[in-house]
């Protein structure tokens, strides 16, 4: 998923572009500074981000994941709790993080490939990502913390 492609415990390995369907990129992000340097969405600037995320081949599967995310918690405005989150990745992700529940740990910017990245530090804390597509598959990620 990074620059190195050892990494075995990530969906997308690697550089490319692909669609992206629910989040905002890191030059947008950074727009809207006010004098705290903080971005007016409540985003910041941080380095780091904790997230959990879904991956699938084929979009009609992180589609149909996505639906159960939608049906339990989403559609309530609902937060999705970490250990529901888990319980989804590892049914439907085809990432070898999902047997670890999606979880990808703490991870610095830079170290993720293009639209994962970009939906990753858009996401707010505890919200999901709409499914997005990249060179890797289909992705939902939950984003479970920031820091610098």
């Amino acid at each position: 998923m990074g620059k190195d492609s050892k990494q075995k415990d990530a969906g997308a390995k690697g550089k490319g572009k692909g669609k992206q369907v629910g989040g905002g990129s890191d030059e947008n992000a950074s727009k809207g500074k006010g004098k705290s340097g903080k971005a007016s969405d409540g985003l910041g600037t941080c380095t780091y981000v904790k997230a959990r995320h879904i991956l699938c081949e084929k979009q009609g599967k992180i589609n149909e994941a996505y639906q159960k995310l939608q049906d339990g918690w989403l559609s309530n405005g609902d937060k999705v709790p970490p250990a529901e989150f888990a319980k989804l990745a590892s049914e439907y992700s085809e990432c070898p993080s999902g047997k670890k529940g999606g979880d990808l740990g703490w991870f610095p910017r830079g170290k993720m490939a293009g639209p994962f990245q970009d939906v990753a530090f858009a996401t707010q804390i505890g919200a999901t990502s709409a499914p997005f597509k990249s060179t890797h598959g289909y992705h939902v990620i939950l984003c479970e913390g920031r820091k610098n």
